[in-house]
C-alpha cells in the first residue's frame, strides 16, 4: 500500500488487514553463548526449530572431508553488518574463530537451527 498522500491531498486507505500467513515473524538474532532453541508451530500443523544461541558449530574440513563439532570462541567480521560482529551475532556468511580455526558460516542458522560452517584457510 502507498503511503503518504494522493495529488488531490486524500488519504490513502488500507483495503484490509494482512492475514496470519502475510505477517512477517520477528527477527531471530542468533547470539554466541550457551545453545538455546526454540519450536514454533507454523502453517499446516507443522514445527519449525529457530536457534537463538549457540557455541558449538559443525565444522566441514574441505581438505579431508570430515565433518566435527567444534566450539566458536568469538565472530571476528561479518560481511553484511560490521556491528553484528561486535555483539557476537553469527549470520550467514560471518566469520567465526573456532578451536579448529578460522571458518565461513555456510548456512542460516536462524532458520536451519544449528550453525554449518567451512574451514577458512
Amino acid at each position: 500500500m502507498k503511503i503518504g498522500r494522493k495529488i488531490s491531498g486524500a488519504k490513502y486507505h488500507q483495503s484490509r488487514k494482512k492475514k496470519k500467513y502475510e505477517i512477517d515473524g520477528q527477527t531471530k538474532i542468533i547470539h554466541l553463548g550457551k545453545e538455546k532453541r526454540k519450536t514454533v508451530r507454523v502453517r499446516g500443523g507443522n514445527v519449525k526449530t529457530f536457534m537463538l544461541s549457540s557455541d558449538i558449530a559443525n565444522i566441514i574440513d574441505t581438505k579431508t572431508k570430515k565433518s566435527k563439532k567444534v566450539k566458536i570462541k568469538n565472530v571476528l567480521e561479518t560481511p553484511s553488518n560490521r556491528f553484528l560482529a561486535r555483539q557476537n551475532v553469527i549470520v550467514k556468511g560471518a566469520i567465526i574463530e573456532t578451536e579448529a580455526g578460522k571458518a565461513r558460516v555456510t548456512n542460516r542458522p536462524s532458520q536451519e537451527g544449528s550453525v554449518q560452517a567451512v574451514l577458512v584457510e
